[in-house]
């Protein structure tokens, strides 16, 4: 099986690297009596919808040269689904950290579980805000960190009009 998944990886990796995507993930599984491939990318730019649909075009073009030059990669039939890691994947690597700049993320800080605002990543640590005072912390006292999921603090939202008023408009258009 790990032989399966490293020659998978030698067709997807260069495809999705290629369209200056990371991978982040690739994972097959069965799903009746098809098998599902599942790629997760990420950028530092983000992801952007229709250039992931142009790279799983790409991707399915790959695995299929690969399987007509008689490398079985996926047995029988398989569907494709490349995506983006979502907001729930643990922050592990470098990127993962520095893509996360500005969001607050809860994380064990050398066995301890923190909740802080990413400030800056580097390769050699990130620096968070935790209750209100700067930590620097080396990748290696970090365990995964999952950012959370905040909504907007109200005092960040654009002026809304008066709805009220509006109510008011509209029913004395309708007299």
């Amino acid at each position: 099986m790990v032989q399966h998944r490293q020659r998978l990886l030698a067709v997807v990796e260069p495809v999705v690297a290629a369209a200056g995507y990371d991978l982040e993930d690739l994972s097959v599984s069965r799903v009746g009596r098809r098998h599902l491939v599942r790629i997760a990318v990420d950028s530092d730019h983000g992801v952007d919808l229709d250039r992931v649909a142009d790279l799983s075009r790409s991707i399915s073009t790959a695995l299929d040269k690969a399987e007509a030059e008689g490398d079985e990669l996926v047995a029988g039939e398989y569907e494709l689904e490349v995506g983006s890691p979502g907001v729930d994947r643990p922050l592990t690597e470098p990127r993962h950290w520095r893509r996360n700049r500005t969001r607050l993320v809860k994380v064990k800080v050398d066995g301890r579980q923190v909740i802080g605002r990413v400030l800056a990543a580097d390769d050699a640590g990130v620096t968070l805000d935790v209750d209100g005072a700067k930590q620097a912390v080396a990748y290696g006292s970090l365990g995964p960190g999952r950012v959370q999921v905040e909504l907007k603090r109200l005092e960040e939202l654009p002026d809304l009009p008066d709805l009220d008023e509006d109510d008011d408009e509209e029913e004395e258009d309708g007299e």
